[in-house]
């Protein structure tokens, strides 16, 4: 029997998908028996993952997300793309603080937040094209946050 399974669900790049987007992948994940907590850290990252396409890939103007998700036993990985504007330096938006709309109230620690909830965190971007984020996570090991 092969225990790997994936999924892809794309949709329009509206505020009132973030919370679909969370349930989604969560409902997905759930053959690999996963902790309140474990489920918690994954709804967090692809929030925060799809929220960043939202207002910073596409400037809450219209798109599309898609997600690509897949499990292998208990390993994890989420994809979350867009075809957004890009991100001109990963490096620089992923430092904690780094916002590029603090008028807006973001706190800039959207990456920072999928770091400390996921085992691994990737971020690909093209300055026209889109982004890219990548996480892993392996259910069933015991982690603490902010490490």
């Amino acid at each position: 029997m092969n225990n790997t399974n994936e999924m892809i669900v794309e949709f329009k790049s509206v505020a009132m998908n973030e919370s679909f987007a969370r349930m989604v992948v969560a409902a997905f994940i759930a053959s690999t028996n996963p902790t309140l907590e474990e489920v918690s850290d994954v709804k967090t990252a692809v929030s925060e993952a799809v929220t960043n396409s939202i207002i910073h890939g596409y400037d809450s103007q219209d798109g599309r997300i898609s997600i690509l998700s897949r499990v292998e036993g208990r390993q994890v990985y989420i994809e979350i793309r867009d075809e957004g504007c890009g991100i001109p330096d990963v490096k620089k938006a992923m430092e904690p603080m780094y916002t590029t709309r603090p008028k807006e109230d973001r706190s800039g620690m959207g990456f920072s937040f999928m770091e400390a909830f996921m085992d691994r965190l990737e971020v690909e971007s093209t300055v026209g094209l889109g982004t890219v984020v990548k996480m892993w996570k392996e259910i069933g090991v015991v982690k603490h946050h902010f490490e």
